[in-house]
């Protein structure tokens, strides 16, 4: 047995498949986000460039460090990248909502979205630092509550999306939630079919903050 597949229980292959799947994520992201920051620049105000750099740099942070996690052979190192892998989903979360937050909502509702993600964020990458095998399940929950805590303020979201908005938000938190299911399983290459639900949930996501964040 290898020492990729004693780590985590995935075979060579499969962790090549899931390497590169993150990699072509993590090149979709920076180009992804220099023409967010470049459509911002033009359409949109201070709040909007921030909002879509800060956004673009946990997409580029949780598909770049999934890929290099899943490219190691080391064991200590790939350990490592194993915690900072499970950080990067809560940054990417909070990174998703900060256009939400601080673009779309504004004034002092978007301040307290922003804050509520942050503090869910901060307590996820704590706990997955402390222990990541402890509070595995802790995390999951977190995963989810931050995902689908926009139903808490769906009035006043979708009261400023358009109908293709509303259906690309939507779309995008079903991917990443109905990947949870293929994340928990064991079987040959579904970890390879989470990591294709994630990069469809992202793909949605962009383009609803493009079109009606910035």
């Amino acid at each position: 047995m290898t020492k990729v597949e004693a780590f985590n229980g995935q075979s060579i292959i499969e962790e090549i498949y899931n390497a590169v799947s993150h990699g072509i994520g993590a090149l979709l992201s920076v180009a992804g986000t220099v023409v967010m920051i470049v459509y911002a620049t033009m359409y949109s105000d201070v709040m909007g460039i921030v909002s879509a750099a800060l956004y673009g740099a946990s997409l580029i942070i949780l598909y770049s460090v999934s890929s290099l996690y899943h490219g190691m052979v080391n064991r200590k190192a790939k350990k490592v990248f194993q915690i900072c892998d499970h950080c990067s989903i809560f940054i990417l979360i909070w990174g998703t909502y900060i256009p939400v937050a601080l673009s779309l909502v504004g004034g002092a509702m978007g301040w307290v979205i922003f804050g509520f993600q942050g503090v869910c964020a901060i307590v996820g990458i704590v706990l997955n630092a402390i222990n990541l095998k402890k509070f595995h399940k802790v995390s999951l929950v977190l995963y989810l509550l931050m995902g689908w805590a926009v139903v808490i303020t769906a009035d006043t979201v979708f009261s400023l999306i358009d109908a293709t908005g509303f259906w690309l938000l939507l779309g995008g938190g079903l991917a990443y939630t109905g990947g949870v299911y293929f994340y928990v399983k064991n079987n040959k290459y579904m970890h390879l079919v989470w990591h294709l639900f994630v990069i469809t949930g992202s793909v949605l996501h962009y383009f609803f903050v493009l079109r009606c964040c910035l």
